[in-house]
């Protein structure tokens, strides 16, 4: 990925917390591609957009941003996916009922 890509990616993952309400950090790793794709598919029910990105990007896309968001940055390690949404508890709703249908301990929530 070239400089110019990456700052692409960081001024578009900026824009996407500047223009959400409620941001969620989760680990979606060790899902299967059939379990990836129910978890974007509820996602997109409940007007959820999942975005997995880079902590580095992510780290610098919310310092970019107009909010204070640097508690996140504990959270930025390992794999890392990323829940925008508009209505506060929507992502956790997800995150509980999703698990919970799939027996499964993944997606985590990692930090909000």
């Amino acid at each position: 990925m070239t400089r110019e890509e990456k700052n692409q990616v960081i001024d578009a993952l900026a824009e996407k917390i500047n223009n959400t309400s409620h941001i969620y950090v989760t680990d979606t790793l060790g899902l299967n591609a059939g379990d990836t794709v129910d978890l974007r598919k509820e996602c997109y029910k409940n007007e959820i957009e999942l975005v997995v990105a880079k902590n580095t990007l992510l780290k610098k896309a919310i310092e970019k941003s107009d909010k204070d968001l640097s508690g996140l940055f504990e959270a930025l390690t390992g794999p890392t996916s990323i829940m925008f949404s508009e209505v506060g508890n929507m992502p956790a709703k997800l995150i509980k009922n999703f698990r919970k249908k799939k027996d499964s301990e993944k997606p985590l929530l990692k930090g909000a």
